[in-house]
């Protein structure tokens, strides 16, 4: 079931997304060659305690999870896109580094991720986590009261075609409110026209990932960390807006 925000309620998660928004900052600017992952994952507990914030990660147990998550951050590196289990690795100059985090603030869900590149940048590299951000404002721009989900969900996939990166449809945005995850599904791709007419109130969590090379995944052994099948680098962005009377607001947007 959808369920929609009041105005106070969408100030609420503006909150969550806010500090979000700060955390990523925080972490981004330690992102360089020899850095560990472990260590961006304890700076990133620290400062979710200090707000007195819950992580939405923490004790997460899905279908396609091997047993509950016991980190506060996703972090996943090269060919790694989603879901990656932080662990003993010192990033390497060059790495390519995708950070997603939802956390809860007074009860209400905030949800962002970005892909950094530490050290001396790949051009394609560069190209990837434009595509994928420019596919993130594609999708924002789209989700217009009065649009359908659809148009949303057809505006990524055009970017990734104008790139020339397949798209996986297994893993997409959602909405979210009070949990993490919330109706409806947002697919990276879709048909502009079809699907649910996007309403004021509405709060989704937009998030294009593409991996190079391929469109299919292979997880790793520790049951959670998703990598492109064929071993391309992937990249991921993500954003929570809301849905209002007049543009979409990004409530984890970066501060001016």
């Amino acid at each position: 079931m959808v369920e929609l925000k009041t105005a106070r309620e969408i100030e609420s998660m503006r909150v969550t997304g806010s500090f979000i928004a700060g955390l990523l900052d925080d972490l981004q600017s330690r992102v360089e060659a020899g850095v560990n992952l472990l260590d961006l994952e304890r700076r990133a507990r620290t400062l979710i305690t200090e707000r007195g914030a819950q992580s939405c990660y923490w004790d997460y147990a899905p279908s396609f999870g091997r047993g509950p998550f016991r980190n506060v951050i996703c972090l996943s590196v090269n060919d790694a896109v989603l879901h990656g289990l932080p662990h003993d690795y010192a990033l390497r100059d060059g790495d390519l580094l995708s950070m997603d985090i939802a956390v809860s603030i007074g009860g209400w869900v905030a949800d962002s991720a970005r892909s950094v590149i530490g050290g001396t940048p790949r051009a394609e590299d560069r190209r990837l986590v434009e595509a994928t951000e420019n596919a993130l404002a594609a999708g924002i721009a789209a989700a217009q009261a009065g649009n359908r989900l659809g148009d949303v969900s057809a505006a990524i996939g055009a970017v990734a075609d104008e790139y020339g990166y397949p798209v996986n449809t297994e893993f997409g945005g959602h909405g979210l409110g009070r949990t993490m995850h919330e109706d409806p599904h947002v697919s990276n791709r879709g048909r502009a026209g079809r699907g649910m007419v996007l309403r004021p109130g509405l709060t989704l969590a937009l998030e294009p990932w593409f991996a190079r090379g391929t469109d299919r995944i292979v997880y790793d052994p520790d049951g959670w960390t998703i990598r492109s099948a064929d071993g391309s680098r992937t990249a991921h962005s993500e954003h929570t807006i809301a849905v209002t009377e007049d543009e979409p607001l990004v409530l984890t947007a970066r501060a001016e």
